[in-house]
């Protein structure tokens, strides 16, 4: 038998997990997804992959974000909230004799995820290479899992 630390997450046990994605529970219900079909995305989400690692001492969170620069993130931490958003947008415009081009393009999207408790919100790093957004959350101390003890019985 083991003990489980309770934690308080919005909406109780509905979301087993430690983070918290409010843009997921909101953005992906089944009903939402029937009422608002969006034809431009062709059933696609306009949101970047997202996975999360756990290890004894930090999570680890890479988010798949192409064609952005880092200049064009924005992240922010804010009551224990995550916040994780980019825009982009580009313009060409071509000139001629007797026909003129032009083409632009916009791309922005924006996650937030509720942190665990065992976070070190002042430790948490960031980095963007080849495409993807990599977190590393160091946890509390008190967080880490232990090594087992033997207790000797007298």
């Amino acid at each position: 038998m083991s003990l489980l630390k309770i934690r308080r997450r919005p909406f109780g046990n509905l979301v087993p997990q430690d983070f918290f994605d409010i843009d997921d529970f909101f953005d992906n219900r089944q009903w939402v997804r029937n009422m608002l079909p969006d034809r431009f995305w062709n059933g696609r989400t306009s949101e970047p992959a997202l996975n999360i690692k756990e290890s004894n001492d930090k999570f680890e969170i890479e988010l798949a974000a192409p064609g952005f620069a880092k200049k064009d993130f924005n992240v922010t931490i804010d009551d224990g909230c995550l916040n994780i958003s980019a825009e982009k947008s580009t313009s060409k415009e071509e000139k001629e004799q007797d026909y003129t081009r032009q083409e632009f393009s916009y791309n922005s999207f924006e996650r937030s995820l509720q942190l665990p408790e065992s976070v070190k919100e002042e430790a948490i790093k960031a980095s963007y290479k080849d495409g993807i957004l990599s977190f590393n959350l160091a946890k509390k101390e008190e967080a880490k899992k232990k090594p087992s003890k033997k207790i000797e019985i007298a």
